[in-house]
């Protein structure tokens, strides 16, 4: 298969040197990617802002803004036979970006942040019979709830599969997590390494597909 993984955060500049972004280490993504390169997969892998070195068997591209992943996707969404969307993409951008450094002694700042695109939500139309979608979402409070949410995402975004964790997975080297499709629990909520969590995202990749 033609798989596709996006992973790490994204970056919405303020001023030429800084900029909001997440706790993302890309640690999920790259697991994914290479597990799926392992299993003998063609892999893509769209890379945010990491320190991570790239897997073997990878073709890796970079990106920095939700405008790039999105450029990204546009171009190679057709291409995958499975999209992995591992990547943690930021909520909200700001409005404006000032070309030049915003200076200490200038006083308070305001930065309104408006939201972002849904990406997966905005590939859904171009979803084909067979292209296998897997989402993430993060949510905290009871696992009732983060469930509840992370169907109706999944619905939302045409995925077949979503993994639904909580913000302790950020950065860290395990996860606290559960693999929904629409028929029920495919993988019961669990704490495991990032790499055993790839794996299983890996073994549904030929399994789903609307």
């Amino acid at each position: 298969m033609r798989v596709l993984v996006t992973a790490g955060p994204t970056r919405e500049y303020i001023d030429p040197v800084r900029y909001i972004s997440n706790a993302s280490s890309g640690q999920m993504g790259y697991a994914v990617a290479a597990a799926a390169a392992a299993t003998g997969h063609e892999v893509t892998l769209l890379s945010g802002p990491v320190s991570l070195a790239a897997p073997p068997g990878c073709t890796v591209a970079p990106f920095v803004s939700v405008g790039d992943l999105k450029t990204a996707l546009e171009q190679r969404f057709d291409w995958c036979d499975a999209l992995v969307m591992a990547a943690a993409v930021g909520d909200f951008m700001p409005e404006a970006r000032s070309p030049a450094k915003l200076r200490r002694g200038g006083g308070p700042i305001v930065v309104r942040l408006l939201p972002t695109e849904d990406l997966l939500a905005g590939l859904r139309g171009r979803k084909r019979p067979g292209q296998v979608v897997v989402a993430f979402a993060v949510e905290d409070g009871p696992a009732e709830r983060i469930e509840a949410k992370a169907r109706a995402e999944m619905a939302a975004k045409g995925a077949d599969f979503v993994v639904a964790n909580t913000p302790g997975a950020m950065a860290a080297a395990g996860s606290l997590a559960c693999i929904l499709s629409a028929d029920g629990v495919v993988l019961p909520w669990g704490h495991r390494p990032k790499e055993v969590l790839a794996a299983e995202i890996v073994g549904l990749l030929g399994k789903g597909g609307t």
